[in-house]
């Protein structure tokens, strides 16, 4: 029996008693109750109900059971009909009752009832007496409580009963839990002329799915507006707009839209709901859809407010339709609506996606002109637009411009400003932002911080990169790992390698795991400057935190043992590798092989070189290059060139690293013939020579004596882009110096200072040499003060060129005071120096 036959029953009860036992006897429902564990779906092993009286079985005795429900019944109403809550008769009444001849005398008298003392009674019944209303039960109490305005007391009420938080009998084939709610509550509704007077309690189910459940996702709401409405039971607007409103913020468009048709067929909506429905057809995509539905409205009656055509007008805008979007503003203008902050906002937003700045600047200026002052979120929309065309002097003139107005820049302002001005490489200004940030507080955006340190870490401000890098790690933020590689190979290369060890063992502190890439930056920067003893220690701090050892820490290591010249220790880890399943790979033998050729031990590079070709591994350039230099180095130069040819080949391309050795070499042996086939020849191969490539044929061609031809290359190199470095000059002055063409030195001296090349001690010690050979001790004398009032200091070499000069033109006195300059600055006499000292004495003693 449902429930409107029931309340029909109620209604048309006939006067004779035996007519109203009969319908207060059969008002239960007749179906088997039980209690469902899950909120949404039915158990696979269902609870068993608890024994209740069989109430549809005719009993022995009709007319005792009469007289006991009618006991029932007048102590259940004189418990609910005062305000006064008796804790004692309740619990006398609920020990002798079940839940469903409660629910039929709840019915029954709920015309009667004091909504605020039936809650007590069933709070009081659950939590003391474990009793199991029925779901109809908790529904009249509901609606009982909605009629007396107590919103609070029925809102906590169902978030209860749909949390499963209150004890209740269910049918057994219940299988959503949200849907047999609203069916209970639609059915208590319709059953009762005192529930029909206002329909909030359903606007209040709505709302608490939607706000209160939200693990439940949205589809219960959904599920339970459907089921309303399909019995015309359709929420207020205020809350359909809600749901539709929540719908579109949670990307369901095609639900939202579904609800404004759902009302649509039963009511004309308002201007509200068509707003939100043209919103959600917008943000859906379909602002086609959208626009007929703007035309609608119109036809309808209903006037759009300043959301509707802001709303419309978002959609154009984002679907690049600006005509269309600027007329529906003249008409908005044409209807007597005024246009908001929010309407400039979206155009100047859709304009600046677009990259249309220029007519985004005349939208502002028009915005101004009006009046209105643009808010942070327009700012930031512009200087995001500016900072994307890569203008960022026009963002910072808009940030600029907004202070001014009293706006205040917010972290958004400050992270975009930020990440534009890392990409035009102003780091100086990204990081005053980013200070200004951390003393505001500001929530800093992790890409931001990022940039910055990256800049940093790009223009080589290490200590600077470091100190945001710790501010992170006070925040418990982790750097991403290219970002802490980076930086610890800058600090290792800027010679701060205690502070990377610290940066390295404050991560571990923090409980971050730094990789194995990061982790062999740091080994590598130590092993590079000889600092063995601290790479070893990482290692084995490595090794206990069970980080696998990777090729790349075997080859730094021996990479440092090498360079140390500990050749032996390199070959016991490259043994140890192989032990641990490590293969050696060509960065491996390379510089085994290297480590020998730079001690001499040709034979035995070679004997490595083979076993590196029989263990499969491919020998690449620079495999050939270190080969070609040890015998270079050997002055064993036709070898250094069979190993070219074997090169060449192999169809291995050679680098202008190979060329410039071999190009040394054959310079080194008075070869410049050879050595200048070898410079055409690679030229023809396409390789592009280096400013070592020139400083090397420079170098031999002056002291072979050819200058001019050591000047033409000296002009070519220019002509190549290559700009002429302090070796070049240097090399083209000795050559000058050597044939005694003083003037010509004199003048590549000042030409260096015209192209802000600064000489160094050899380039003046090589024109002061070159004076003395000429006789010429004064001009010698000039340039050691030119040297000195330039901040360098000369050595032992340029004290004995000296000294040798003057000796050998009879200027022992000048000899003698550059003895005492020498000996202020801790430089001793070499031997050549002191013989002429010596003879010069001699020949005094003898005259």
């Amino acid at each position: 029996m449902d429930m409107r036959r029931l309340a029909a029953a109620a209604a048309h009860k006939s006067s004779s008693s035996a007519a109203a036992t009969a319908a207060i006897f059969f008002l239960p429902i007749r179906r088997p109750l039980t209690v469902s564990p899950h909120p949404i779906h039915k158990p696979k092993t269902p609870k068993k109900p608890s024994p209740q009286p069989n109430l549809e079985a005719a009993p022995p005795d009709s007319s005792a059971a009469l007289d006991q429900t009618l006991r029932y019944r007048k102590s259940l109403a004189s418990v609910l009909s005062g305000s006064n809550f008796n804790s004692n008769q309740c619990k006398e009444l609920i020990s002798q009752i079940s839940p469903r001849q409660f629910d039929s005398i709840f019915w029954e008298i709920h015309n009667n009832i004091e909504p605020s003392t039936a809650l007590k009674l069933f709070y009081f019944a659950g939590d003391y007496c474990s009793f199991s209303f029925t779901l109809r039960s908790y529904c009249i109490l509901f609606h009982l409580l909605v009629s007396k305005n107590l919103d609070s007391a029925a809102r906590l009420l169902l978030i209860r009963l749909i949390d499963r938080k209150l004890p209740v009998s269910l049918r057994d084939n219940v299988v959503n839990l949200h849907n047999e709610i609203a069916i209970v509550l639609a059915d208590t509704f319709s059953g009762s002329e005192k529930f029909r007077s206002g329909n909030r309690g359903f606007d209040m189910l709505v709302h608490v799915y939607a706000t209160e459940f939200k693990s439940l996702g949205l589809d219960a709401a959904m599920d339970v507006f459907r089921l309303l409405a399909g019995r015309r039971l359709v929420p207020s607007f205020k809350t359909c707009n809600f749901l539709m409103s929540t719908l579109v913020k949670a990307d369901e468009h095609e639900k939202s839209y579904e609800i404004f048709l759902i009302v649509s067929r039963e009511s004309l909506p308002d201007v509200y709901l068509y707003s939100t429905a043209i919103n959600a057809l917008c943000k859906g995509g379909k602002v086609d859809e959208a626009a007929m539905l703007f035309k609608v409205m119109g036809n309808s009656g209903v006037a759009p407010n300043v959301v509707t055509y802001n709303n419309l007008m978002n959609g154009l805008c984002k679907k690049g339709s600006f005509e269309e979007a600027f007329r529906l503003k003249e008409r908005m203008l044409d209807n007597g609506v005024k246009p908001t902050l929010v309407t400039y906002s979206l155009l100047i937003n859709g304009l600046m996606k677009l990259d249309r700045y220029d007519k985004a600047d005349c939208v502002l200026k028009e915005m101004l002109k009006k009046g209105f002052i643009p808010n942070v979120v327009v700012y930031n929309t512009l200087i995001d637009g500016y900072c994307r065309m890569m203008n960022v002097a026009a963002a910072l003139k808009l940030k600029d411009g907004m202070l001014l107005k009293g706006v205040v820049p917010n972290s958004v302002t400050y992270n975009t400003l930020i990440n534009g001005l890392c990409k035009d490489d102003r780091i100086d200004l990204a990081e005053k932002f980013l200070n200004e940030m951390v003393k505001g507080s500001f929530s800093i955006n992790l890409g931001s911080m990022n940039s910055v340190i990256h800049g940093l870490c790009k223009n080589s401000r290490f200590d600077s990169a470091l100190r945001f890098i710790v501010l992170m790690l006070g925040k418990n933020l982790r750097p991403n790992n290219g970002l802490l590689t980076t930086l610890i190979s800058g600090l290792c290369r800027s010679n701060n390698h205690l502070q990377a060890l610290k940066l390295h063992n404050m991560l571990h502190g923090k409980g971050f795991a730094v990789n194995i890439v990061t982790s062999n930056a740091l080994v590598f920067g130590l092993c590079e400057v000889g600092k063995m003893h601290e790479a070893r220690l990482l290692l084995e701090g490595m090794l206990e935190r069970g980080v696998r050892l990777d090729t790349f820490t075997y080859n730094a290591l021996i990479y440092g043992c090498c360079k140390e010249g500990k050749i032996e220790v390199g070959f016991k880890l490259k043994e140890e590798m192989s032990d641990k399943g490590i293969s050696p790979d060509i960065v491996t033998y390379n510089l085994l092989i290297n480590g020998l050729c730079e001690k001499g031990k040709m034979d035995e590079a070679l004997f490595l070189w083979h076993e590196c070709q029989s263990n499969g591994l491919v020998l690449d350039i620079r495999s050939y290059g270190v080969m070609i230099g040890g015998f270079c180095t050997s002055e064993k130069v036709e070898e250094a060139r069979n190993f070219f040819n074997i090169l060449l080949g192999k169809n291995i391309s050679p680098n202008s690293v190979v060329y410039n050795i071999l190009i040394r070499a054959y310079f080194s042996i008075g070869n410049e013939v050879e050595a200048l086939k070898l410079f055409d020849d690679m030229k023809n191969r396409g390789v592009k020579p280096t400013l070592a490539t020139y400083s090397s044929l420079i170098h031999g061609l002056s002291n072979a004596g050819r200058l001019n031809d050591s000047k033409v290359l000296f002009d070519e190199m220019r002509k190549e882009g290559l700009m002429p470095d302090v070796v070049c000059y240097t090399a083209l002055i000795g050559g000058y110096c050597k044939l005694g063409h003083m003037d010509e030195a004199r003048n590549l001296l000042q030409e260096m200072s015209l192209f802000n090349v600064k000489a160094n001690k050899i380039t003046f010690t090589v024109i002061i040499h070159g004076y003395c050979k000429m006789g010429n001790t004064k001009e010698a004398y000039e340039i050691l003060e030119e040297m000195i009032n330039k901040g360098i200091s000369p050595d032992s070499v340029t004290y004995n060129v000296l000294t040798h000069g003057f000796c050998k033109e009879v200027e022992v006195g000048d000899a003698f005071n550059l003895l005492d300059q020498m000996s202020d600055n801790g430089i001793q006499l070499d031997d050549v120096a002191h013989t002429s000292l010596v003879h010069w004495m001699s020949q005094q003693s003898k005259t």
